[in-house]
């Protein structure tokens, strides 16, 4: 426990004693954290947009002509209601349909209501997912009563696309970005054992488990992670209700609150960070583990 405590102490002392580069590398990690947070909430943001557009995006089912009001309410509603992939059925009566072209069709009203309707019955539905757009119309299609259903397969494609679009250059983003803080904390961290390979070389001459080499350079890469984490969450929550205020002058959209998501993105910022840290200081000192003490100084 007392040697678990000594590494400990020497791995937060090592960001202390390598101040200058433990401020690069915790500013160059914070830079990465901070795109990749902001590629991660654009990310967010667009995706929820586009679920939004998508429930708003309803297809007209029309019922045949001869189908009366109270079969339509009673019978085929509850059956489409009960398909897969249907959020929303509101039904839609033809006087409905009539009312709103009162203006349009002018004198010609009147003589078209009642029993001279010409107009069907209808459902307004909403789907849950649009990526399932054909195969639900083949459902509603199916039910009998249905005449046709408007055809808004266009436009469930493009934002079915859209949506992934989104998705993968997100991930993108964050997957360069942690390669380019990894290399980066690496760097740094490869530095400071330049600075102590005498120090190295002691401890593998003396018969120093790998372990306790690696350890307090692992746990100087965590603290980095760690403070760069805190940093980012820090900077991003205050930056970005303004970022949010500024994009929607140009595309006027529904953000999604940060409170909402805070404490995730603080998690996922520290839990990054650290294991970034940690893993460019495996890295790093892997290659002095597997050398002896004379050839660590280049003996």
């Amino acid at each position: 426990m007392r040697g678990l405590g000594y590494l400990l102490k020497e791995g937060v002392k090592n960001v202390w004693n390598n101040r200058m580069m433990s401020l690069a590398s915790i500013g160059v990690l914070v830079s990465c954290l901070l795109i990749t947070g902001a590629a991660v909430l654009l990310s967010m943001n667009v995706n929820s947009a586009v679920d939004s557009v998508g429930r708003e995006n309803r297809v007209t089912v029309f019922l045949e002509d001869n189908v009366q009001e109270l079969d339509a309410v009673m019978v085929i509603g509850p059956e489409i209601r009960s398909l897969d992939n249907i959020s929303e059925c509101e039904f839609y009566s033809k006087d409905e349909a009539m009312e709103e072209l009162r203006d349009e069709l002018g004198n010609l009203f009147t003589e078209l209501q009642g029993e001279n309707n010409p107009l069907p019955h209808a459902f307004h539905v909403t789907m849950v997912d649009l990526s399932q757009y054909d195969e639900t119309v083949k459902n509603i299609s199916a039910v009998e009563g249905v005449y046709k259903i408007s055809d808004r397969s266009e436009v469930a494609g493009k934002l079915t696309s859209l949506n992934t679009l989104v998705t993968q250059i997100g991930l993108w983003i964050v997957i360069v970005l942690a390669l380019i803080s990894l290399f980066i904390i690496s760097n740094s961290i490869r530095m400071t054992m330049y600075s102590r390979r005498f120090e190295i070389s002691i401890m593998k001459s003396v018969g120093a488990t790998d372990w306790f080499v690696r350890i307090p350079f692992v746990i100087e890469g965590i603290v980095l992670g760690l403070i760069s984490g805190i940093i980012s969450s820090g900077i991003i929550a205050f930056l970005y209700e303004g970022l949010v205020t500024a994009v929607q002058f140009i595309i006027p959209f529904s953000e999604i609150a940060y409170s909402d998501v805070a404490f995730r993105m603080t998690a996922s910022f520290i839990v990054m960070g650290m294991a970034v840290g940690a893993l460019g200081a495996a890295i790093s000192i892997g290659r002095y583990l597997k050398m002896e003490g004379g050839e660590i100084l280049g003996w």
